[in-house]
């Protein structure tokens, strides 16, 4: 079975995105082992300098990096990523499983993103949208995305 990693900067504040969460979790245990890593967002001043993001997205990419499962593939979720269609991502999938990769990780950034480490560590980086969502609505939506990509390979009419 395919085990999926998600590594998320920042924790799920309000209930109704903890709950939409939980109901993707418990749906895609069917078709991967899912596993979910929060970690602490960088604090940064009330009006910060770029100095002060730069200092905080290179402590978040610390973390993660240390957070990384070795022999997996790593897809970064970044608005410069490629955007696909859901077709495609379930393609996606389907083709790190043909190459032998039978663990994904997916990292989602903080408020302020990913650091370019990340990205360029990345296998392959990944945009749900042009426009800006909430990071945790990501994380939501990215569930979703993966759920519907199992769908999609089974042959399922959830996708419509």
């Amino acid at each position: 079975m395919l085990g999926i990693k998600v590594i998320c900067v920042g924790r799920l504040k309000e209930q109704f995105y903890s709950d939409a969460a939980a109901e993707y979790i418990k749906r895609l245990g069917a078709f991967c082992k899912l596993e979910l890593e929060e970690l602490p967002e960088s604090r940064l001043p009330v009006n910060p300098s770029p100095a002060d993001m730069e200092s905080a997205l290179s402590q978040e990419a610390d973390r993660i990096e240390l957070r990384l499962p070795s022999n997996s593939a790593i897809i970064a979720l970044c608005v410069e990523g490629t955007m696909l269609d859901s077709e495609q991502l379930s393609q996606l999938l389907q083709k790190f499983a043909s190459l032998g990769k039978s663990r994904l990780c997916f990292i989602i950034g903080g408020s302020l993103g990913l650091h370019d480490r990340i990205k360029q560590r990345a296998d392959f980086c990944l945009s749900m949208s042009r426009m800006t969502f909430p990071h945790h609505l990501a994380r939501v939506m990215l569930f979703e995305q993966l759920y519907r990509g199992f769908k999609i390979s089974e042959g399922s009419k959830y996708h419509k």
